[in-house]
């Protein structure tokens, strides 16, 4: 059984190491060096400050209270003007997906934007060639509104990203 629920201190190692998976091995994120525990325990209290949620999802089953994956929504752009348009990112501990884990973090994101004020949603997915994220966010609405080609470069290749918008309005 998964719970599905907002982030809290404990957390924060948990979370340190999905993202570090990821900046280390793949291709989901453009970052090459990861953040440190602090780094995100600041990012966790911005956001919590901007009334934006913080979830991780938490496996009831063989490691009770395991951190199998976490999701949150930030701001699109610094600029006063993308205010009503938040940036969604999901991430999955690795093991953990296939599960339907994203789909749950997703909905929860999207059940709690309405409290947000937010107009549009925004997904930026790194085209690595592993079309399940596309899959996801396709399935609760989310619409290609454009692609960057070329524009990271990561583990010895040029990657592009695939821009998808979610109009809540």
């Amino acid at each position: 059984m998964t719970t599905i629920r907002d982030l809290t201190e404990a957390d924060v190692p948990a979370v340190t190491a999905i993202y570090a998976h990821y900046v280390t091995g793949g291709v989901a994120t453009f970052d090459e060096t990861p953040p440190g525990a602090d780094e995100w325990r600041v990012k966790a209290a911005a956001l919590a400050a901007a009334g934006l949620p913080f979830l991780v999802a938490e496996d009831d089953g063989a490691v009770a209270g395991a951190v199998t994956g976490y999701a949150y929504l930030s701001q699109y752009r610094p600029k006063p003007a993308y205010r009503h348009s938040l940036e969604v990112s999901i991430y999955l501990a690795p093991g953990s997906t296939g599960r339907g884990l994203g789909r749950l973090l997703l909905g929860e994101l999207i059940r709690r934007t309405s409290a947000t004020g937010a107009r549009t949603l925004i997904a930026v997915i790194a085209d690595g060639g592993d079309p399940a994220s596309l899959r996801l966010h396709a399935a609760f609405g989310f619409q290609e509104a454009g692609r960057l080609r070329n524009v990271g470069f990561k583990h010895g290749r040029w990657i592009d990203t695939v821009l998808l918008q979610l109009d809540l309005h």
